[in-house]
């Protein structure tokens, strides 16, 4: 295993409630394609396939998506799975693929279901990052803003280190005249849940700042066994484990966090209205997929596997069928979405 090369390390958690009714507990958001052909979660694992900057894949994820994990990640040289017996949030789901990395081994931690149309900055970005985390830094990508969201934790740069600059400050999701405060002062960056470091380094930390998770996370994982190309931690040992966020647990908390700069496209596809952003649109900020007709209508997306949507006059909506669902939101509205009935159930 080569020390150089930088790991990357996918997280597959998460259910996608707030992409229902297209997305579904059995196949839910990076496993189905929303922007082309490719389903996020390939997109995620093509971009880090440069085998003169990357090393094989880690995918870290529950076991009910090992079956579309494998299905999806044929082709891809030396891909392991880390099958967490429970979910945990991220902070011990990166701490698992820590304790199975060399000490010195950069890992590239990225979420399974964003999307960044950049891959050169992409890949820019994750050389500066990693050489701030062979100099014992913990790294965010600070994606440059290009609109006051509220939708975002945000990063707040300190003094500029060779490759990037430290991290004054996390802050949480702020409101619209925070929001605005801070696309104008040129200081903050989007937290994009996109880190870098050495795994030795992190697991110090973890151990530092929540000595209980790093132990246990240790000792499941010298307890689990290897199947192949998965490997299950041991699941009584793991399940005891109290979940925490990477943020929360590690990079809020450490002296040495630091942030690179970027702008790559970057979109979380957090929702309906942030799917239809990273789509073409047509003059009037309408998108149609399947049978769809949009008359006089503004920034409307319309997404229909069989049945014909027809609208009229209508503005900032966004309508889904899927299967026997029908979804109708004001594009405010679709951060909500996953709080209906349908979404949790299903």
């Amino acid at each position: 295993m080569s020390k150089q090369l930088i790991h990357p390390v996918i997280l597959c958690g998460g259910s996608g409630t707030r992409l229902w009714p297209r997305s579904r507990k059995a196949k839910p958001k990076p496993f189905i394609p929303l922007l082309g052909e490719q389903t996020l979660f390939r997109e995620a694992l093509d971009r880090c396939e440069d085998e003169t900057q990357f090393g094989a894949p880690i995918v870290v994820a529950g076991a009910a998506h090992v079956p579309l994990i494998e299905e999806q990640g044929q082709g891809i040289a030396g891909l392991q799975i880390m099958v967490e017996p429970c979910a945990r949030n991220t902070a011990p789901a990166i701490a698992l693929a820590a304790a199975r990395l060399d000490p010195d081994a950069v890992m590239l931690v990225c979420p399974s279901d964003h999307h960044i149309a950049d891959e050169a900055a992409f890949r820019a970005a994750a050389a500066q990052a990693a050489a701030l985390a062979r100099e014992g830094w913990l790294v965010s990508f600070g994606i440059t803003p290009d609109r006051p969201e509220t939708g975002y934790g945000y990063i707040r740069r300190g003094e500029a280190l060779d490759e990037g600059f430290r991290i004054a400050q996390f802050v949480e999701k702020p409101d619209l005249a925070r929001a605005e405060q801070f696309l104008a002062s040129g200081d903050y960056a989007w937290n994009g849940g996109i880190f870098a470091f050495a795994a030795g380094r992190l697991l110090e930390e973890l151990r530092a700042h929540r000595p209980e998770m790093a132990a246990a996370v240790e000792a499941a994982v010298t307890g689990g066994r290897e199947e192949g190309a998965r490997f299950y931690p041991d699941n009584d040992l793991f399940a005891a484990i109290a979940g925490d966020s990477i943020d929360y647990a590690v990079m809020e908390n450490t002296k040495r966090a630091a942030m690179v700069p970027v702008e790559m496209g970057w979109s979380d596809i957090g929702n309906w209205a942030a799917l239809q952003d990273a789509l073409p649109g047509d003059a009037d900020g309408n998108h149609a997929q399947g049978d769809a007709e949009l008359m006089d209508c503004k920034g409307v997306l319309a997404v229909s596997d069989g049945p014909r949507i027809s609208a009229v006059g209508l503005e900032d909506i966004c309508i889904i069928v899927d299967g026997d669902e029908v979804l109708v939101t004001t594009r405010d509205g679709a951060q909500k979405v996953g709080k209906l009935g349908g979404a949790s159930s299903q």
